[in-house]
């Protein structure tokens, strides 16, 4: 398991047992009784670990819900090689489609962002797990500057961003339904503007 910063905010390597036991009734929690309704009392007594032992981990509910976005397993996707920018794109895009619309992940991704307006210190965990998630997505744009699809100077977050926003806007905000051809007319519409410098 990754390092986690313990209650006087150093880093700690480890963690306690039961940690994906932890992480998944964290998540759990956060997507049938939202941010709001999210506890560390409730998550001691779901995973059936004391709440001291989450305490001295993890100072807050923010802290911990932190850890388990980028501790769980169940988010833990390896970003994909299909050989191609458009096939790896628009699979990166299914995922993030997916994590919207499909129980439990759209209840954990809705309640997470929608927390992060009324949470700071929320927000500063929520920064590290997409800083996480890019740069493991990073060897996917590299490859693809290395086959000539995209210019050297690309932007990845810029191009993630656009996407995945996309997809929320869609999704989430304007509850729109997904058609069946959304992931590839979005990832073509993003292409052709990025590698107009290739």
């Amino acid at each position: 398991m990754s390092e986690e910063r313990g209650q006087d905010g150093t880093r700690r390597s480890g963690g306690p047992r039961k940690a994906q036991e932890i992480f998944d009734a964290t998540l759990d929690l956060l997507a049938t009784k939202g941010y709001e309704g999210l506890t560390i009392e409730g998550v001691a007594q779901r995973s059936g670990v004391n709440k001291t032992t989450l305490y001295r981990w993890w100072p807050s509910k923010g802290a911990l819900l932190g850890a388990a976005l980028i501790g769980t397993r169940r988010l833990g996707l390896e970003p994909p090689d299909t050989g191609s920018l458009q096939g790896d794109l628009e699979a990166l895009l299914r995922t993030v489609v997916t994590l919207l619309t499909v129980p439990p992940g759209s209840g954990i991704a809705v309640a997470t962002l929608g927390a992060v307006t009324q949470s700071p210190e929320l927000a500063v965990h929520v920064r590290e797990f997409f800083t996480e998630r890019l740069a493991r997505e990073r060897p996917l744009f590299d490859r693809a500057v290395a086959r000539g699809e995209l210019p050297a100077d690309t932007d990845p977050m810029l191009l993630v961003d656009l996407l995945a926003g996309a997809a929320w806007l869609r999704v989430v905000l304007r509850q729109l339904s997904v058609e069946e051809d959304f992931v590839s007319r979005a990832v073509r519409t993003v292409l052709k503007g990025a590698s107009a410098g290739a």
